[in-house]
């Protein structure tokens, strides 16, 4: 939870570099409370099964945009990659493999161009 926190509180950071833990923890309970705002939605009739969306974890997930990309370019920093490459997410299920990938990867040990490593901070 409390790599969630950290998360929320870098809302709109691009910048900088992100450790597996940081992005893997934030999906995890991004995921997590998407489903329990769904099954709330469903329970309260505010679920619309056409669109597949309720107004809770509609507004959820329009909150979480920002930071989702934001630590997304900010894991790809760490693999040592650009930003650009999170426009990979366009393009159906080979995108995503190729970004899944990025994301499992190890970071670069010792600072690269878009800062110091992370985990050296961590240890």
């Amino acid at each position: 939870m409390n790599w969630f926190i950290t998360v929320f509180k870098k809302y709109a950071v691009f910048s900088g570099r992100a450790r597996r833990a940081e992005y893997w923890y934030f999906t995890l309970f991004f995921i997590i409370f998407s489903v329990a705002l769904s099954f709330i939605d469903m329970l309260t009739g505010m679920y619309d099964p056409e669109t597949g969306a309720g107004v809770l974890s509609g507004l959820f997930g329009l909150v979480l945009l920002l930071p989702s990309i934001g630590v997304s370019i900010r894991r790809l920093h760490d693999t040592d990659r650009s930003g650009w490459w999170f426009l990979l997410v366009f393009v159906p299920v080979i995108g995503w493999i190729v970004l899944i990938i990025f994301f499992v990867q190890a970071g670069t040990t010792g600072a690269n161009r878009f800062g110091p490593d992370p985990k050296a901070g961590a240890a």
